[in-house]
């Protein structure tokens, strides 16, 4: 799973450069769909279909979502502009193995508090990583994920968890980011070698409510405050943990997984 892994860390360095004010989500999507087809990468989110009956399915390869949305932004004509934040969610399969990642960029100059969000959303997914090889059980990373977000003045959205993924995108089991009361001990999950997990965790600068907008996917907060998303595919080796979609170890790494990248 190394490889989509890093097809997606690549997908989200390019998606980074057109993070800038002027550039659209349309222009962001169309670079990470030509990058995925030089690859002859999958796309997750292409056409995935909307669980509400009758309604459309995802039109892009990325989930691009500004300021006050939570997740599933559809890609569009909407121009970045100077103090946005832009999260960007991706994924792609390939040789049968899936990668998911996502990442908040600032666009430009930000408010400090915003910037303050951006960095407890991050070290946040970066605790859970750290917490993994102490821990036997999920839920007691997810309790300190709440409790680390809570601290810092910040709410953890609970209407969406991170997710196993393995062949697809969404596999058991589910990964709550918060101390989830109806999580039932049988729900709950061991922390042991041989898993592979999305883990997620998604922070709004007020509420922790969220609410679906008009285009039937994108999900944004009830108060209209800024929210930050960071993700990676994590596995769970004897090891520790290993970070799927994170950087290349070296430039070795990056021409013998992703030939096509260096090119």
């Amino acid at each position: 799973m190394r490889t989509p892994g890093l097809a997606v860390w690549q997908a989200l360095q390019i998606a980074t450069t057109l993070a800038v004010p002027g550039k659209t989500t349309g222009e962001i999507d169309a670079a990470v769909r030509h990058y995925y087809e030089q690859l002859d990468a999958e796309p997750l989110f292409l056409n995935y279909p909307n669980s509400a009956p009758g309604k459309p399915d995802f039109p892009g390869v990325t989930c691009t979502s500004i300021n006050q949305q939570v997740v599933h932004g559809i890609p569009g004509g909407r121009v970045l502009e100077e103090g946005d934040v832009l999260s960007i969610d991706t994924g792609c399969r390939i040789h049968h193995w899936c990668g998911d990642s996502a990442v908040t960029l600032p666009i430009g100059e930000i408010d400090p508090e915003v910037q303050r969000l951006l960095n407890v959303t991050a070290a946040t997914l970066q605790m859970a990583i750290d917490l993994i090889p102490a821990k036997k059980k999920w839920s007691e990373v997810a309790v300190e994920m709440q409790t680390f977000v809570n601290d810092a003045g910040f709410t953890a959205v609970e209407n969406f968890v991170g997710h196993g993924i393995g062949q697809n995108m969404h596999e058991p089991p589910q990964v709550p980011n918060y101390r989830s009361k109806n999580l039932q001990p049988r729900d709950d999950f061991d922390l042991e070698p041989g898993i592979v997990i999305a883990v997620e965790p998604m922070v709004n600068l007020g509420t922790k409510r969220v609410i679906a907008e008009s285009d039937h996917w994108t999900m944004s907060t009830a108060d209209g405050k800024v929210s930050a998303h960071f993700e990676h595919t994590i596995a769970i080796t004897e090891e520790g943990a290993r970070i799927l979609t994170a950087a290349p170890v070296d430039q070795e790494e990056l021409d013998r997984l992703l030939p096509i990248a260096t090119k």
